[in-house]
């Protein structure tokens, strides 16, 4: 029996790579996401500029990051503080930190390089939602963050 045969054919080792419209500022994750997501909160809306965020979700991944992000820190709805990293250039939002939970690393989908790798499973913050912003068809959604 080969090794192929025991191989997750779901499974992709690739990292995932990706940055700003102009490429001053880039990352690449090795590892598989926790979680691939849409977010619905008033924050999410404001920052991204439409109804929602969508975000791949790391934990004790392999992180690099290449050029000098700005950071703009703020206190989510939750008290939790994140950092939402950012071209100075161009603006373009590449990922989020945590001071509190330097073990997460948090990109947007949009800025990948191969954004088609982004298959959100979960919806947070649905009750903040609008009818005319459509999140992941499927997705199991959540009125607020679960516990």
């Amino acid at each position: 029996m080969s090794a192929e045969s025991f191989s997750d054919a779901s499974f992709d080792a690739r990292p995932y790579t990706g940055g700003c419209a102009c490429g001053a500022v880039r990352y690449a994750v090795a590892g598989e996401p926790l979680m691939m997501n849409d977010c619905q909160c008033r924050h999410c809306q404001q920052r991204s500029g439409t109804g929602h965020g969508s975000y791949l979700t790391f934990k004790d991944a392999t992180v690099t990051v290449s050029g000098q992000a700005a950071t703009w820190q703020v206190t989510g709805d939750l008290g939790t503080v994140k950092g939402h990293n950012f071209c100075p250039t161009c603006g373009t939002p590449t990922h989020l930190t945590f001071p509190a939970m330097p073990e997460i690393f948090i990109v947007h989908a949009g800025s990948l390089d191969e954004p088609g790798r982004y298959q959100p499973t979960v919806a947070l913050f649905a009750s903040s939602g609008h009818a005319w912003d459509t999140v992941a068809p499927g997705a199991h959604r959540f009125e607020r963050m679960p516990d």
